[in-house]
Formats: C-alpha cells, structure tokens, sequence
C-alpha cells in the first residue's frame, strides 16, 4: 500500500493508480481506507512507550519474554496505558522489534567427594515453600575473566527465589561456601533452622562446611546418590537466567578483569535482582515484594 501512495502521490495519478492496483492485486477500496487510515495515531503506542521505559529501566530487562513483559506492565500500572492481553503484548513486541537473548546451559564445576559422609536429600526436587526462610538451595558457578576465573556462591530462598547470600572468590575452595553461609546468616538471622539443599561437591561434605552449618542450626540436605542435576534444578534455572540476562551477548566478559565481574555479578543480584527484576515463578512480583506482601498479610490478619 505504502508503494502505491508514494508512486500515484497519494491517489491523485488516477492513471497509475489503476495500473498499480490491477498489477499488485490490490483494490482501490482497500487503498483508500489505507489512505483514510495511514496518519491517524497507532492505538498501541502508548503501550510501546511504556515497554520501552520498561527495557530502560534496567539493562537486563531487554531479556524479557511476552510473559515478563506482560506481568511487568501489570506491576508498574502506567499511566493512560490500557493493558490488554499477553497475546496482544506478544504482537506489539514483535512490531516495535522487542526480543531477548538465546540462553545457554551453564556448565556443572562441582566434584563429588566419593569418601566423604552425605546428608539425606530432605527437598526431593519440591523447592515449593510456603514461608521465607525455610526452604533454601545453594551452588556455585565460574565465569572467565581476562586474568582469571571468578566464582561466584549464592544461596538462593525456595519461597521467592532471592538471594539470601552471595559470596564471590578466584577459587572454589570451601571456604566460599562457608562465607556464603555466614552472609546469609549475617543478613537474615531467621535462616537458623532453614533446610540448605545442595549437590554433592567436596565444598559442602568439607568439615569446614558442615560446622558453618552446625554453627547456624542449619538442616543440610544433598542431591540423591548418582549426582542427578534435576536435583537442583532450581540452582540450574538460577544460574541460566544470570548468564543469560547478565553476560552473554552484553558483555565481553573474557575481556574483563575479576574485580569488574565481581561489581556487575553483585549489583545484578543483590540490586536488579531481589528488588526489581520480574519473576514470573512469584506472580510477576520481583523477589522482595512478595516478600514484604507475605509479612504485610501477616500483620492484617494479627
């Protein structure tokens, strides 16, 4: 249509119109209503301006699907913006060119200690809680830097999905997971009693580890015998998301030192992640908000 109305100046060459239209199969009808149409306002823009301040508002949310996206605008409720359906979202997206990044699996780094003593598997792949601080799963993963690894420990709450403690160091040794443990309990003394579930690494069957977890009352749990990764999925699905909305495609991260990793893995986290990122495991709700809609029920209902 917008070929014809450049070549026939917006109908008014009746001679080339006719020729244009009979050539591309298009009628004269359907070309006047493209004309009556073409300048009036597209009813979906204030929609697309308000996912474009969405993907502005954080670099990482340019990694959002209809669904994130949808429960995005759901939560931030903009102004004049009528939110219509996921479907209709999807649509939109797709005219004003809104896609995310291709995730890639992460690679397992723990080894199991063979000899070392295991703890029972007390989660049995439910990571379903109803209430914070009672369910938690905790790994580790690397990522390069131009000067060396940087591996990063986090534990990650079942209830919500945040982050209770993160600890980053150039090795894999125990001790990470030990300064983990104690982040956590350092941020969220609730967590004494906490189920931790985790693989069956050397860092968590270390008597390093297993004191730290004596220290804050905590019921250690392990993957089933065999080292099943679906035993922790829950960590697995973490670790894709940050490498996904994070590094890969954003960052050359084999360009950057250890330090510069370890600035952008903790403001992604502790920052972006607890506090604003969408999740749809949580309703749409980012981390901390259901959270504090968990206490604040509480308080209504005392």
């Amino acid at each position: 249509m917008k070929f014809i109305a450049i070549k026939t100046k917006d109908g008014e060459s009746k001679g080339d119109l006719a020729f244009f239209c009979q050539t591309l199969h298009v009628s004269r009808q359907g070309f006047y209503q493209y004309l009556a149409n073409k300048d009036r306002p597209w009813k979906y823009q204030p929609l697309a301006d308000a996912m474009k301040e969405i993907l502005e508002d954080d670099e990482c949310n340019d990694t959002y699907g209809q669904i994130r996206m949808y429960q995005a605008l759901v939560l931030k409720q903009p102004e004049h913006v009528e939110i219509p359906s996921e479907r209709t979202v999807y649509r939109v997206m797709g005219e004003i060119g809104i896609s995310h990044h291709p995730r890639r699996k992460p690679n397992g780094i723990t080894k199991a200690d063979r000899e070392a003593r295991k703890s029972d598997d007390l989660l049995k792949r439910d990571f379903h809680a109803e209430e914070p601080l009672t369910k938690c799963v905790t790994d580790l993963t690397e990522i390069k830097g131009k000067d060396g690894k940087r591996y990063v420990s986090v534990i990650f709450g079942c209830f919500d999905s945040s982050v209770i403690g993160l600890a980053m160091d150039t090795n894999m040794k125990a001790p990470l997971c030990v300064q983990t443990l104690e982040n956590a309990a350092k941020a969220y003394p609730g967590i004494r009693g906490a189920i931790i579930h985790s693989d069956r690494g050397s860092q968590y069957t270390s008597q390093s580890y297993r004191d730290a977890i004596g220290k804050y009352d905590i019921r250690q749990s392990m993957n089933s015998a065999g080292g099943r990764c679906h035993d922790n999925a829950r960590c697995e699905s973490m670790w894709a998301r940050m490498k996904s909305e994070l590094l890969y495609g954003r960052y050359e991260i084999e360009e950057m030192t250890t330090d510069e990793l370890r600035t952008i893995i903790w403001r992604y986290f502790i920052s972006y992640w607890n506090n604003r990122r969408i999740c749809s495991a949580n309703g749409g709700l980012p981390p901390m908000v259901k959270r504090q809609q968990y206490y604040d029920s509480l308080k209504e209902a005392a």
